[in-house]
């Protein structure tokens, strides 16, 4: 089958033909029908991120699934299904305890699948895979805890950033804010993850919704799915823009979705007395914040992050799809670009290129 490899951190993927093992018990084979453009990619292509290499990329994804191993109960052959990239255990304490999203035994086994070894081959090199979904390829095998199954007249492009970014975001808001009607919400970047932070907000009846980002055209964009209030932090102070907003406060609550320490920054410093900063976007590694700690204390500010939006994938994005079955999430907007796998490096370049909204690839 053809997959995208990354074999070498800073050089372009590797459209080639790749090897792909049966499912064993547990998993599921399926053929993919969308994969997303997220940046978490391309933090591992650029080396703000290590992966083990080679590593067929993609964990947004969609599609059919074609076959399963043994023990599989949760999906049969021709059932549509969404990835998620945290497919769980069911055993370990967070499990357990109800947050699937921070799985230790999908922690502990980074770039394999729960078994400790990969299904992806070229000749006799192994390849591993990103978020147990490499979905930058024709096929994958995925646990079967991975697969959410949905209607077959789902639209699979939709489904796949039902994957990520829109759990990511809209979770934020709501899983983990769980903010008021009428609260003042920040949201600093409004990439794919960004706007989805900022549907949530609307979702949950937000007064205000500031956007801070540096690209004109993704403001303007992201007026469409709820933004009130527009800041461009190379032509105005972005704190001082969000203070004048709200009478002089600041925002109940500040939503980082970028991944920079001067974004945290800004979000930080952008709270009112008793406000809460979430973090949402993935910095680079190694990459740290020092924040004012005295501030924190004097002011009651809350700060925290949020993985995957804190959502329990097989109870909460089927919650993600009857939310935009009902309109009240804008997925198809979203989508602003269509990419062949061919393509997929031009579709990169887009992105660092400040293209608004989601690419995503529908032909493989």
């Amino acid at each position: 089958m053809k997959a995208a490899v990354l074999y070498e951190v800073g050089k372009p993927l590797v459209i080639e033909e790749v090897q792909l093992d049966p499912p064993k018990a547990g998993e599921v084979h399926v053929k993919i029908g969308g994969a997303g453009i997220c940046r978490s990619d391309l933090h591992f292509i650029k080396g703000h991120d290590e992966h083990r290499l080679p590593v067929v990329l993609g964990h947004e994804g969609s599609g059919t699934v074609l076959d399963v191993g043994e023990n599989v109960t949760r999906v049969k052959p021709g059932d549509r299904v969404i990835l998620s990239f945290v497919p769980f255990c069911g055993r370990c304490n967070n499990c357990l305890n109800g947050r699937a999203n921070l799985c230790d035994t999908h922690a502990a086994t980074g770039g394999t699948l729960f078994d400790g070894t990969t299904r992806l081959h070229k000749g006799k090199t192994e390849i591993f895979h990103m978020g147990k979904v490499s979905c930058f390829a024709q096929e994958a095998v995925v646990p079967e805890t991975g697969c959410i199954p949905i209607a077959f007249d789902f639209p699979l492009p939709q489904a796949a950033l039902i994957g990520c970014c829109v759990p990511t975001g809209v979770g934020a808001v709501m899983f983990n804010a769980k903010i008021s009607p009428g609260s003042t919400v920040l949201v600093v970047g409004v990439g794919g993850v960004g706007l989805n932070v900022v549907q949530g907000a609307r979702l949950l009846n937000a007064s205000k919704i500031i956007a801070i980002d540096n690209n004109d055209s993704a403001l303007e964009f992201a007026t469409k799915f709820g933004v009130t209030h527009a800041i461009n932090p190379t032509q105005q102070d972005p704190i001082q823009a969000v203070k004048e907003i709200t009478g002089g406060s600041g925002v109940d609550y500040s939503f980082e979705a970028f991944g920079s320490s001067e974004t945290v920054h800004t979000a930080y410093n952008s709270v009112r007395k008793g406000g809460t900063v979430i973090v949402v976007g993935l910095t680079p590694l190694g990459n740290h914040v020092t924040i004012d700690a005295n501030k924190m204390t004097r002011q009651e500010i809350t700060l925290k992050g949020t993985y995957y939006g804190s959502v329990r994938p097989a109870v909460d994005m089927p919650t993600m799809v009857d939310l935009y079955r009902a309109g009240k999430i804008d997925i198809d907007n979203l989508i602003t670009r269509t990419y062949k796998l061919d393509d997929i490096n031009k579709a990169y370049q887009d992105m660092e290129k400040g293209q608004i909204g989601r690419g995503v690839i529908t032909q493989f």
